[in-house]
Protein backbone atom coordinates (compact mmCIF):
# COMPACT_ATOMS: atom_id res chain seq x y z
CA UNK A 1 0.00 0.00 0.00
CA UNK A 2 1.95 3.15 -0.98
CA UNK A 3 2.39 5.12 2.06
CA UNK A 4 1.29 8.77 0.35
CA UNK A 5 -2.12 7.00 -0.34
CA UNK A 6 -2.42 6.38 3.37
CA UNK A 7 -1.56 9.04 4.55
CA UNK A 8 -4.04 11.19 3.08
CA UNK A 9 -6.71 8.79 4.45
CA UNK A 10 -5.88 9.34 7.51
CA UNK A 11 -5.16 13.13 7.19
CA UNK A 12 -8.62 12.64 6.34
CA UNK A 13 -9.99 10.57 9.40
CA UNK A 14 -7.89 12.94 12.05
CA UNK A 15 -10.02 15.92 10.11
CA UNK A 16 -13.27 14.21 10.67
CA UNK A 17 -13.09 13.38 14.27
CA UNK A 18 -11.31 16.43 16.19
CA UNK A 19 -11.41 19.44 13.92
CA UNK A 20 -15.66 20.16 14.25
CA UNK A 21 -16.13 23.43 16.16
CA UNK A 22 -17.57 23.53 19.88
CA UNK A 23 -21.29 24.46 19.93
CA UNK A 24 -22.31 27.30 21.97
CA UNK A 25 -25.55 27.64 22.42
CA UNK A 26 -27.18 28.07 25.77
CA UNK A 27 -29.09 25.16 27.34
CA UNK A 28 -28.20 22.48 24.91
CA UNK A 29 -24.57 22.34 26.64
CA UNK A 30 -25.09 19.48 28.47
CA UNK A 31 -26.89 17.21 26.17
CA UNK A 32 -23.20 18.39 23.82
CA UNK A 33 -20.95 17.79 26.79
CA UNK A 34 -22.02 14.28 27.60
CA UNK A 35 -22.73 13.57 23.39
CA UNK A 36 -18.87 14.59 23.27
CA UNK A 37 -17.54 12.51 26.61
CA UNK A 38 -19.46 9.58 25.00
CA UNK A 39 -17.83 9.93 21.59
CA UNK A 40 -13.92 10.16 23.09
CA UNK A 41 -14.96 7.05 24.60
CA UNK A 42 -16.68 5.59 21.90
CA UNK A 43 -19.55 5.00 23.37
CA UNK A 44 -22.01 5.12 20.31
CA UNK A 45 -25.04 4.56 21.43
CA UNK A 46 -24.84 7.59 24.15
CA UNK A 47 -23.73 10.17 21.71
CA UNK A 48 -26.58 8.69 19.62
CA UNK A 49 -28.77 9.89 22.35
CA UNK A 50 -27.24 12.82 23.38
CA UNK A 51 -26.95 14.36 19.99
CA UNK A 52 -30.36 14.07 18.79
CA UNK A 53 -31.17 15.33 22.26
CA UNK A 54 -29.11 18.68 21.78
CA UNK A 55 -29.88 18.75 18.19
CA UNK A 56 -33.77 19.17 18.79
CA UNK A 57 -32.82 22.71 20.79
CA UNK A 58 -30.35 23.68 17.92
CA UNK A 59 -31.32 21.82 14.80
CA UNK A 60 -28.76 23.89 12.31
CA UNK A 61 -25.94 22.97 14.21
CA UNK A 62 -23.64 21.45 11.91
CA UNK A 63 -21.66 20.06 14.12
CA UNK A 64 -24.28 17.96 16.41
CA UNK A 65 -25.64 16.49 12.82
CA UNK A 66 -22.12 15.30 11.95
CA UNK A 67 -21.96 13.63 15.40
CA UNK A 68 -24.90 12.65 15.16
CA UNK A 69 -24.59 10.65 11.87
CA UNK A 70 -21.21 9.67 12.96
CA UNK A 71 -22.46 7.64 15.87
CA UNK A 72 -24.89 6.34 14.47
CA UNK A 73 -23.27 5.19 10.91
CA UNK A 74 -20.91 3.26 14.03
CA UNK A 75 -23.72 1.74 15.05
CA UNK A 76 -24.66 0.47 11.89
CA UNK A 77 -27.94 2.28 11.53
CA UNK A 78 -27.92 3.96 8.31
CA UNK A 79 -31.84 4.09 8.61
CA UNK A 80 -31.51 6.52 11.39
CA UNK A 81 -28.52 8.45 10.09
CA UNK A 82 -29.64 8.96 6.37
CA UNK A 83 -32.18 11.85 7.24
CA UNK A 84 -29.76 13.97 9.18
CA UNK A 85 -27.08 13.25 6.38
CA UNK A 86 -29.41 13.97 3.55
CA UNK A 87 -30.49 17.27 5.21
CA UNK A 88 -26.13 17.97 5.66
CA UNK A 89 -25.60 17.34 1.62
CA UNK A 90 -29.15 19.64 0.86
CA UNK A 91 -27.63 22.43 3.03
CA UNK A 92 -24.34 22.14 1.23
CA UNK A 93 -22.50 20.87 4.22
CA UNK A 94 -19.25 19.32 2.83
CA UNK A 95 -19.14 16.18 5.16
CA UNK A 96 -17.46 13.02 5.02
CA UNK A 97 -19.25 10.74 6.63
CA UNK A 98 -22.79 12.01 5.30
CA UNK A 99 -21.47 11.14 2.18
CA UNK A 100 -20.57 7.86 3.51
CA UNK A 101 -24.46 7.27 4.15
CA UNK A 102 -26.18 8.81 1.53
CA UNK A 103 -24.15 7.13 -1.43
CA UNK A 104 -24.47 4.04 0.81
CA UNK A 105 -28.06 4.31 0.69
CA UNK A 106 -28.46 4.57 -3.07
CA UNK A 107 -26.28 1.34 -3.12
CA UNK A 108 -28.54 -0.15 -0.65
CA UNK A 109 -31.84 0.72 -2.59
CA UNK A 110 -29.83 -0.20 -5.85
CA UNK A 111 -30.63 3.21 -7.24
CA UNK A 112 -27.51 3.42 -9.85
CA UNK A 113 -28.80 5.97 -11.51
CA UNK A 114 -28.81 8.10 -8.33
CA UNK A 115 -25.01 7.08 -7.64
CA UNK A 116 -24.16 8.12 -10.77
CA UNK A 117 -25.80 11.25 -10.79
CA UNK A 118 -24.36 12.66 -7.03
CA UNK A 119 -22.18 15.21 -7.37
CA UNK A 120 -18.79 13.79 -6.56
CA UNK A 121 -17.22 17.01 -6.50
CA UNK A 122 -19.28 18.49 -4.28
CA UNK A 123 -20.16 15.58 -2.06
CA UNK A 124 -16.54 13.52 -1.98
CA UNK A 125 -16.15 10.33 0.10
CA UNK A 126 -12.52 9.66 -1.10
CA UNK A 127 -11.26 9.44 -5.31
CA UNK A 128 -10.94 5.28 -4.36
CA UNK A 129 -14.37 4.74 -3.30
CA UNK A 130 -16.29 7.54 -5.35
CA UNK A 131 -14.30 5.97 -8.44
CA UNK A 132 -15.06 2.18 -7.61
CA UNK A 133 -18.77 2.75 -6.48
CA UNK A 134 -19.47 4.37 -9.96
CA UNK A 135 -17.74 1.71 -11.95
CA UNK A 136 -20.14 -0.91 -10.20
CA UNK A 137 -23.20 1.86 -10.77
CA UNK A 138 -22.61 1.25 -14.18
CA UNK A 139 -22.25 -2.40 -13.92
CA UNK A 140 -25.95 -2.02 -11.66
CA UNK A 141 -27.17 -0.66 -14.84
CA UNK A 142 -26.13 -3.04 -17.09
CA UNK A 143 -23.27 -1.04 -18.98
CA UNK A 144 -20.04 -3.41 -18.71
CA UNK A 145 -17.65 -1.36 -20.99
CA UNK A 146 -18.26 1.75 -19.11
CA UNK A 147 -17.94 -0.37 -15.70
CA UNK A 148 -14.85 -1.57 -16.93
CA UNK A 149 -13.71 2.02 -18.57
CA UNK A 150 -14.14 3.28 -14.86
CA UNK A 151 -12.47 0.36 -13.16
CA UNK A 152 -9.24 1.60 -14.96
CA UNK A 153 -9.32 4.97 -14.95
CA UNK A 154 -9.50 4.36 -11.20
CA UNK A 155 -6.23 2.59 -11.80
CA UNK A 156 -4.40 5.18 -13.09
CA UNK A 157 -4.59 6.83 -10.08
CA UNK A 158 -1.52 6.79 -7.79
CA UNK A 159 -1.64 3.94 -5.23
CA UNK A 160 -5.04 2.41 -6.30
CA UNK A 161 -4.08 -0.11 -9.10
CA UNK A 162 -4.13 -3.12 -6.78
CA UNK A 163 -7.77 -1.63 -5.56
CA UNK A 164 -8.55 -1.21 -9.29
CA UNK A 165 -7.85 -4.47 -11.10
CA UNK A 166 -8.99 -6.23 -7.83
CA UNK A 167 -12.76 -5.30 -8.26
CA UNK A 168 -12.66 -5.73 -12.43
CA UNK A 169 -11.58 -8.58 -11.84
CA UNK A 170 -14.53 -9.09 -9.18
CA UNK A 171 -16.84 -7.26 -11.56
CA UNK A 172 -16.03 -9.87 -14.86
CA UNK A 173 -16.60 -12.99 -12.41
CA UNK A 174 -20.38 -10.87 -11.21
CA UNK A 175 -21.21 -11.68 -14.95
CA UNK A 176 -19.89 -14.48 -15.34
CA UNK A 177 -16.60 -14.01 -17.33
CA UNK A 178 -14.28 -16.17 -15.39
CA UNK A 179 -11.44 -15.81 -17.77
CA UNK A 180 -11.45 -12.52 -18.05
CA UNK A 181 -11.20 -12.65 -14.11
CA UNK A 182 -8.33 -15.37 -13.92
CA UNK A 183 -6.56 -13.07 -17.01
CA UNK A 184 -6.48 -10.55 -14.54
CA UNK A 185 -5.38 -12.45 -11.06
CA UNK A 186 -3.12 -14.84 -12.63
CA UNK A 187 -1.18 -11.91 -14.40
CA UNK A 188 2.45 -10.77 -13.17
CA UNK A 189 2.63 -14.57 -11.55
CA UNK A 190 -0.68 -14.15 -9.50
CA UNK A 191 0.07 -11.04 -7.29
CA UNK A 192 -3.04 -9.82 -7.29
CA UNK A 193 -4.66 -13.08 -6.31
CA UNK A 194 -1.73 -12.96 -3.52
CA UNK A 195 -2.87 -9.21 -2.66
CA UNK A 196 -5.38 -9.84 0.05
CA UNK A 197 -6.99 -13.00 1.93
CA UNK A 198 -10.57 -12.14 0.39
CA UNK A 199 -8.57 -12.24 -3.51
CA UNK A 200 -7.01 -15.64 -3.07
CA UNK A 201 -10.52 -16.84 -2.21
CA UNK A 202 -11.83 -14.80 -4.96
CA UNK A 203 -9.49 -16.65 -7.51
CA UNK A 204 -10.04 -19.89 -6.11
CA UNK A 205 -13.88 -19.52 -6.58
CA UNK A 206 -12.90 -18.28 -10.19
CA UNK A 207 -10.93 -21.32 -10.99
CA UNK A 208 -13.56 -23.57 -9.67
CA UNK A 209 -15.82 -22.11 -11.82
CA UNK A 210 -13.78 -22.77 -14.63
CA UNK A 211 -13.31 -26.41 -14.02
CA UNK A 212 -10.25 -26.28 -12.63
CA UNK A 213 -10.06 -27.57 -9.03
CA UNK A 214 -6.67 -29.44 -9.18
CA UNK A 215 -5.09 -25.44 -10.05
CA UNK A 216 -7.55 -23.64 -7.44
CA UNK A 217 -5.81 -26.16 -4.99
CA UNK A 218 -3.12 -25.22 -5.52
CA UNK A 219 -3.59 -21.53 -5.21
CA UNK A 220 -4.93 -21.85 -2.06
CA UNK A 221 -2.07 -24.28 -0.91
CA UNK A 222 0.22 -21.23 -2.49
CA UNK A 223 -1.59 -18.63 -0.68
CA UNK A 224 -2.00 -19.91 2.86
CA UNK A 225 0.61 -23.27 3.64
CA UNK A 226 -0.75 -26.26 5.04
CA UNK A 227 -2.32 -24.90 7.91
CA UNK A 228 -5.60 -24.35 6.67
CA UNK A 229 -8.33 -23.05 9.00
CA UNK A 230 -11.68 -24.22 8.81
CA UNK A 231 -13.31 -22.21 6.44
CA UNK A 232 -10.17 -23.13 4.16
CA UNK A 233 -10.30 -26.79 4.84
CA UNK A 234 -13.94 -27.07 3.97
CA UNK A 235 -13.04 -25.08 0.75
CA UNK A 236 -10.31 -27.13 0.16
CA UNK A 237 -12.68 -30.63 0.65
CA UNK A 238 -15.03 -29.34 -1.88
CA UNK A 239 -12.39 -29.00 -4.55
CA UNK A 240 -11.01 -32.37 -3.52
CA UNK A 241 -14.41 -33.90 -4.31
CA UNK A 242 -14.73 -31.73 -7.65
CA UNK A 243 -17.22 -29.72 -6.35
CA UNK A 244 -18.02 -26.16 -7.75
CA UNK A 245 -17.31 -23.48 -5.59
CA UNK A 246 -19.98 -21.13 -5.75
CA UNK A 247 -18.47 -17.01 -6.40
CA UNK A 248 -19.71 -15.33 -3.54
CA UNK A 249 -17.14 -12.68 -2.73
CA UNK A 250 -19.23 -10.23 -5.29
CA UNK A 251 -21.77 -11.75 -7.28
CA UNK A 252 -23.52 -8.49 -7.40
CA UNK A 253 -23.03 -4.85 -7.98
CA UNK A 254 -24.50 -4.31 -4.42
CA UNK A 255 -22.47 -7.09 -2.97
CA UNK A 256 -19.37 -5.53 -5.00
CA UNK A 257 -20.17 -1.93 -3.33
CA UNK A 258 -19.73 -3.77 0.33
CA UNK A 259 -16.86 -4.96 -0.96
CA UNK A 260 -15.94 -1.36 -2.23
CA UNK A 261 -16.08 -0.14 1.50
CA UNK A 262 -14.76 -3.49 3.27
CA UNK A 263 -11.70 -2.87 1.01
CA UNK A 264 -10.70 0.50 2.04
CA UNK A 265 -11.57 -0.82 5.57
CA UNK A 266 -9.07 -3.44 5.16
CA UNK A 267 -6.44 -1.15 3.89
CA UNK A 268 -6.79 1.44 6.60
CA UNK A 269 -6.79 -1.22 9.86
CA UNK A 270 -3.77 -0.49 12.09
CA UNK A 271 -3.20 2.79 10.05
CA UNK A 272 -5.99 4.82 10.82
CA UNK A 273 -7.88 5.21 14.22
CA UNK A 274 -10.10 2.61 14.84
CA UNK A 275 -13.41 4.50 14.73
CA UNK A 276 -12.52 6.15 11.85
CA UNK A 277 -12.03 2.86 10.11
CA UNK A 278 -15.11 1.35 11.78
CA UNK A 279 -17.58 3.59 9.46
CA UNK A 280 -16.38 1.81 6.29
CA UNK A 281 -16.85 -1.87 7.55
CA UNK A 282 -20.21 -0.97 9.03
CA UNK A 283 -20.99 0.66 6.02
CA UNK A 284 -20.20 -3.04 3.67
CA UNK A 285 -22.26 -4.93 6.62
CA UNK A 286 -25.05 -2.77 5.89
CA UNK A 287 -24.70 -4.04 2.05
CA UNK A 288 -24.12 -7.46 3.05
CA UNK A 289 -25.38 -8.42 6.11
CA UNK A 290 -23.40 -11.65 5.95
CA UNK A 291 -19.60 -10.23 5.11
CA UNK A 292 -17.87 -11.93 7.69
CA UNK A 293 -14.97 -10.19 6.94
CA UNK A 294 -16.51 -7.01 7.81
CA UNK A 295 -18.22 -8.32 10.82
CA UNK A 296 -15.16 -9.62 12.39
CA UNK A 297 -12.93 -6.45 11.46
CA UNK A 298 -15.80 -4.59 12.87
CA UNK A 299 -16.59 -6.50 15.90
CA UNK A 300 -12.22 -6.76 16.58
CA UNK A 301 -12.11 -2.93 16.15
CA UNK A 302 -15.12 -2.01 18.66
CA UNK A 303 -12.90 -4.60 21.08
CA UNK A 304 -9.53 -2.41 20.70
CA UNK A 305 -11.71 0.63 21.38
CA UNK A 306 -13.23 -1.30 24.29
CA UNK A 307 -17.08 -1.68 23.56
CA UNK A 308 -16.37 -5.03 24.27
CA UNK A 309 -20.37 -5.15 24.97
CA UNK A 310 -20.88 -4.11 21.73
CA UNK A 311 -18.08 -6.15 19.82
CA UNK A 312 -19.84 -9.42 21.38
CA UNK A 313 -22.90 -8.77 19.86
CA UNK A 314 -20.97 -8.20 16.47
CA UNK A 315 -19.34 -11.23 17.23
CA UNK A 316 -22.78 -13.00 17.45
CA UNK A 317 -23.96 -12.14 14.19
CA UNK A 318 -22.10 -14.82 12.45
CA UNK A 319 -24.41 -17.75 12.23
CA UNK A 320 -23.32 -21.12 13.49
CA UNK A 321 -23.53 -22.93 10.45
CA UNK A 322 -20.80 -20.23 8.73
CA UNK A 323 -17.23 -21.83 7.92
CA UNK A 324 -15.89 -18.78 10.01
CA UNK A 325 -17.85 -19.60 13.25
CA UNK A 326 -14.88 -20.49 14.88
CA UNK A 327 -13.12 -17.16 14.51
CA UNK A 328 -15.98 -15.29 15.23
CA UNK A 329 -15.77 -17.23 18.61
CA UNK A 330 -12.54 -16.94 19.15
CA UNK A 331 -12.86 -13.07 18.69
CA UNK A 332 -15.84 -13.45 21.36
CA UNK A 333 -14.02 -15.52 24.05
CA UNK A 334 -11.33 -12.46 24.08
CA UNK A 335 -14.00 -9.65 24.14
CA UNK A 336 -15.41 -11.53 26.94
CA UNK A 337 -12.28 -11.98 28.75
CA UNK A 338 -11.22 -8.21 28.19
CA UNK A 339 -14.54 -7.31 29.27
CA UNK A 340 -13.89 -8.80 32.62
CA UNK A 341 -15.65 -12.31 32.55
CA UNK A 342 -13.07 -14.99 31.98
CA UNK A 343 -15.57 -17.52 33.32
CA UNK A 344 -17.61 -16.83 29.88
CA UNK A 345 -14.87 -17.08 27.84
CA UNK A 346 -13.41 -20.55 28.99
CA UNK A 347 -16.80 -22.04 28.06
CA UNK A 348 -16.74 -20.08 25.11
CA UNK A 349 -13.68 -21.73 24.48
CA UNK A 350 -14.42 -25.21 25.91
CA UNK A 351 -17.25 -25.50 23.65
CA UNK A 352 -15.35 -24.81 20.61
CA UNK A 353 -12.65 -27.12 21.77
CA UNK A 354 -15.00 -29.69 21.53
CA UNK A 355 -16.34 -28.29 18.26
CA UNK A 356 -12.91 -28.48 16.73
CA UNK A 357 -10.53 -30.91 18.72
CA UNK A 358 -8.34 -30.62 15.92
CA UNK A 359 -8.09 -26.38 15.57
CA UNK A 360 -4.55 -25.47 16.98
CA UNK A 361 -6.07 -21.94 17.50
CA UNK A 362 -8.53 -22.99 19.53
CA UNK A 363 -6.14 -25.24 21.67
CA UNK A 364 -3.81 -22.06 22.06
CA UNK A 365 -6.23 -20.22 23.06
CA UNK A 366 -8.02 -22.10 25.44
CA UNK A 367 -4.42 -22.71 26.96
CA UNK A 368 -3.83 -19.03 26.94
CA UNK A 369 -7.10 -18.16 28.73
CA UNK A 370 -6.33 -20.97 31.01
CA UNK A 371 -2.53 -19.66 31.87
CA UNK A 372 -4.11 -16.06 32.62
CA UNK A 373 -6.44 -17.31 34.52
CA UNK A 374 -3.99 -19.76 36.89
CA UNK A 375 -5.23 -22.86 35.77
CA UNK A 376 -2.21 -23.93 34.82
CA UNK A 377 -3.03 -27.70 34.77
CA UNK A 378 -5.73 -27.10 32.21
CA UNK A 379 -3.23 -24.97 30.00
CA UNK A 380 -0.91 -27.34 30.04
CA UNK A 381 -3.40 -30.21 28.53
CA UNK A 382 -4.59 -27.23 25.93
CA UNK A 383 -1.38 -26.80 24.89
CA UNK A 384 -0.56 -30.14 24.85
CA UNK A 385 -3.02 -30.68 22.31
CA UNK A 386 -2.16 -27.86 20.08
CA UNK A 387 1.42 -29.62 20.44
CA UNK A 388 0.21 -32.57 18.96
CA UNK A 389 -1.46 -31.03 16.16
CA UNK A 390 1.59 -28.71 15.05
CA UNK A 391 3.92 -29.78 12.77
CA UNK A 392 7.17 -30.91 14.22
CA UNK A 393 9.67 -28.17 14.07
CA UNK A 394 7.01 -25.30 12.51
CA UNK A 395 8.06 -21.91 13.37
CA UNK A 396 4.95 -21.24 16.00
CA UNK A 397 6.06 -24.45 18.20
CA UNK A 398 8.13 -21.92 19.95
CA UNK A 399 5.51 -20.40 21.35
CA UNK A 400 3.53 -23.14 22.13
CA UNK A 401 6.51 -24.44 23.59
CA UNK A 402 7.63 -21.42 25.98
CA UNK A 403 3.63 -20.81 26.93
CA UNK A 404 3.44 -24.34 28.40
CA UNK A 405 7.19 -23.98 29.99
CA UNK A 406 5.39 -21.80 31.83
CA UNK A 407 2.91 -23.83 33.44
CA UNK A 408 5.20 -25.91 34.31
CA UNK A 409 7.34 -23.83 36.02
CA UNK A 410 4.04 -22.88 37.62
CA UNK A 411 2.96 -26.12 38.60
CA UNK A 412 6.87 -26.36 39.98
CA UNK A 413 8.13 -29.12 37.64
CA UNK A 414 10.95 -27.60 36.69
CA UNK A 415 12.70 -30.36 34.52
CA UNK A 416 9.62 -30.20 32.04
CA UNK A 417 9.74 -26.52 32.43
CA UNK A 418 13.58 -26.40 31.45
CA UNK A 419 12.95 -28.29 28.54
CA UNK A 420 10.44 -27.12 27.05
CA UNK A 421 11.82 -23.52 26.97
CA UNK A 422 14.98 -24.90 26.02
CA UNK A 423 13.28 -26.79 23.11
CA UNK A 424 11.09 -23.87 22.32
CA UNK A 425 15.20 -22.00 21.99
CA UNK A 426 16.20 -24.86 19.38
CA UNK A 427 13.54 -23.40 17.15
CA UNK A 428 14.01 -19.83 17.76
CA UNK A 429 17.27 -19.70 19.56
CA UNK A 430 17.24 -16.05 19.98
CA UNK A 431 13.75 -15.44 21.09
CA UNK A 432 14.29 -12.93 23.35
CA UNK A 433 10.62 -13.93 25.69
CA UNK A 434 11.96 -17.77 26.23
CA UNK A 435 15.85 -16.49 27.04
CA UNK A 436 14.76 -14.15 29.75
CA UNK A 437 12.08 -16.50 31.05
CA UNK A 438 14.73 -19.12 31.28
CA UNK A 439 17.15 -17.43 32.43
CA UNK A 440 15.18 -15.35 35.14
CA UNK A 441 14.31 -18.71 36.17
CA UNK A 442 17.46 -20.68 36.71
CA UNK A 443 18.71 -16.90 38.73
CA UNK A 444 16.47 -17.85 41.39
CA UNK A 445 16.77 -21.51 41.46
CA UNK A 446 20.17 -20.22 42.30
CA UNK A 447 21.46 -22.33 38.99
CA UNK A 448 23.64 -22.28 36.00
CA UNK A 449 24.53 -18.69 36.96
CA UNK A 450 26.88 -17.82 34.46
CA UNK A 451 24.17 -19.48 31.43
CA UNK A 452 21.40 -17.75 33.00
CA UNK A 453 23.81 -14.42 33.05
CA UNK A 454 24.37 -15.08 28.97
CA UNK A 455 20.60 -15.81 28.42
CA UNK A 456 19.55 -12.87 29.51
CA UNK A 457 22.37 -10.48 28.22
CA UNK A 458 21.53 -12.18 24.56
CA UNK A 459 17.51 -11.21 25.49
CA UNK A 460 18.55 -7.68 26.37
CA UNK A 461 20.60 -7.76 23.43
CA UNK A 462 17.31 -8.13 21.30
CA UNK A 463 14.97 -6.02 23.46
CA UNK A 464 16.97 -3.20 25.13
CA UNK A 465 13.96 -1.39 25.99
CA UNK A 466 11.89 -4.05 27.50
CA UNK A 467 12.05 -2.83 31.25
CA UNK A 468 11.13 -7.20 32.35
CA UNK A 469 14.21 -7.83 30.43
CA UNK A 470 16.53 -5.30 31.52
CA UNK A 471 15.24 -5.80 35.37
CA UNK A 472 16.51 -9.61 34.61
CA UNK A 473 19.64 -8.54 33.69
CA UNK A 474 20.11 -6.60 36.70
CA UNK A 475 18.73 -8.87 39.24
CA UNK A 476 20.95 -11.82 37.73
CA UNK A 477 24.40 -9.62 38.39
CA UNK A 478 22.68 -9.02 41.63
CA UNK A 479 22.39 -12.33 42.49
CA UNK A 480 26.18 -13.21 41.40
CA UNK A 481 27.43 -10.62 43.77
CA UNK A 482 27.75 -7.46 41.10
CA UNK A 483 25.91 -5.31 42.95
CA UNK A 484 27.51 -1.66 41.89
CA UNK A 485 27.02 -3.33 37.75
CA UNK A 486 23.45 -4.44 38.50
CA UNK A 487 22.47 -0.80 39.56
CA UNK A 488 22.32 0.71 36.52
CA UNK A 489 20.55 -1.70 34.57
CA UNK A 490 17.88 -1.53 37.52
CA UNK A 491 17.76 1.75 38.01
CA UNK A 492 16.75 1.33 33.83
CA UNK A 493 14.56 -1.13 34.51
CA UNK A 494 12.65 1.34 36.96
CA UNK A 495 12.46 4.02 34.18
CA UNK A 496 10.97 1.90 31.96
CA UNK A 497 8.66 0.47 34.22
CA UNK A 498 8.13 3.31 36.74
CA UNK A 499 4.97 1.87 38.45
CA UNK A 500 6.24 -2.27 38.49
CA UNK A 501 6.49 -3.33 42.62
CA UNK A 502 8.63 -6.39 41.45
CA UNK A 503 11.38 -4.14 39.63
CA UNK A 504 11.05 -1.41 42.44
CA UNK A 505 11.76 -4.02 44.73
CA UNK A 506 14.78 -5.64 43.46
CA UNK A 507 16.31 -1.99 42.70
CA UNK A 508 15.68 -1.52 46.55
CA UNK A 509 17.44 -4.85 47.00
CA UNK A 510 20.33 -3.74 45.24
CA UNK A 511 20.60 -0.37 46.87
CA UNK A 512 20.50 -2.11 49.89
CA UNK A 513 23.88 -3.92 48.54
CA UNK A 514 26.00 -1.25 47.91
CA UNK A 515 25.32 0.93 50.58
CA UNK A 516 22.54 3.40 50.05
CA UNK A 517 20.00 1.97 52.76
CA UNK A 518 17.79 5.05 52.13
CA UNK A 519 17.22 4.75 49.54
CA UNK A 520 16.14 1.10 49.04
CA UNK A 521 13.92 2.02 52.12
CA UNK A 522 12.31 4.49 49.61
CA UNK A 523 12.20 1.94 46.60
CA UNK A 524 10.78 -0.81 49.17
CA UNK A 525 7.76 1.59 49.94
CA UNK A 526 7.64 2.47 46.73
CA UNK A 527 6.94 -1.20 45.81
CA UNK A 528 4.59 -1.76 48.63
CA UNK A 529 2.97 1.49 46.94
CA UNK A 530 2.08 -0.54 43.83
CA UNK A 531 0.74 -4.23 45.05
CA UNK A 532 -2.75 -4.69 44.26
CA UNK A 533 -4.70 -6.22 47.37
CA UNK A 534 -6.02 -8.80 44.78
CA UNK A 535 -2.86 -9.64 43.04
CA UNK A 536 -1.85 -12.97 44.36
CA UNK A 537 0.57 -13.64 41.34
CA UNK A 538 3.21 -10.79 42.02
CA UNK A 539 6.53 -12.01 43.07
CA UNK A 540 6.96 -8.76 45.08
CA UNK A 541 6.04 -10.31 48.32
CA UNK A 542 3.97 -7.51 50.73
CA UNK A 543 4.74 -9.36 54.07
CA UNK A 544 8.53 -9.68 53.02
CA UNK A 545 9.01 -6.34 52.04
CA UNK A 546 7.48 -4.81 55.09
CA UNK A 547 9.97 -7.17 57.09
CA UNK A 548 12.90 -5.42 55.28
CA UNK A 549 11.51 -2.34 56.19
CA UNK A 550 11.35 -2.86 59.35
CA UNK A 551 15.08 -4.83 60.03
CA UNK A 552 16.41 -4.50 56.17
CA UNK A 553 17.55 -6.55 54.18
CA UNK A 554 20.31 -8.36 55.63
CA UNK A 555 18.56 -9.44 58.95
CA UNK A 556 15.65 -11.48 56.59
CA UNK A 557 18.06 -13.17 54.63
CA UNK A 558 19.68 -14.20 57.83
CA UNK A 559 15.99 -15.36 58.68
CA UNK A 560 15.29 -16.98 55.46
CA UNK A 561 18.67 -18.84 55.95
CA UNK A 562 19.92 -17.44 53.21
CA UNK A 563 23.46 -16.42 52.76
CA UNK A 564 24.35 -12.42 53.83
CA UNK A 565 24.98 -9.88 51.47
CA UNK A 566 28.55 -9.64 52.78
CA UNK A 567 28.94 -12.94 52.29
CA UNK A 568 27.58 -13.74 48.76
CA UNK A 569 30.04 -10.08 47.57
CA UNK A 570 32.91 -11.68 48.94
CA UNK A 571 32.30 -15.09 46.59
Amino acid sequence: MPASFLRSLTCAAALLLTTAPLASAEGLAGAYLAGRAATFDSDFAASARYYTRALVRDPQNVTLMENLVYAQLSLGDIKSALPVAKRMQEEGVRSQVANIVVAGSFALAEDYAALLARDVAEFQISPLVDGLLDAWAHMGQGSVSQALEQFDIVGQQEGLRFFALYHKALALASVGDYEGAEALFSDNEGQLGRSSRRAAIARVQVLSQLGQNEQALEVLVDSFGAGFDPALTAMADQLSAGETLAFTIAPSPKEGMAEVFYSLAQALSGEAANDYVLMYTRMATVLKPDHVDAILLSAGLLDQLGRYELSIDTYKQVPRDNADFHAAELGRAEALRRAGNPQAASEVLQQLARDFPDHIAVQTDLGDLMRQQEDYTAAVAAYDRALDLSEEGAQNRWFLLYARGICHERLKMWDEAEADFRAALEIDPEQPQVLNYLGYSLVERQEKLDEALSLIERAVAARPDSGYIVDSLGWVLYRLGKYEEAVGHMERAVELMAVDPVVNDHLGDVYWAVGRKLEAQFQWRRALSFIKPDDTDTEADPARIRRKLEIGLDAVLVEEGADPLKVANEG
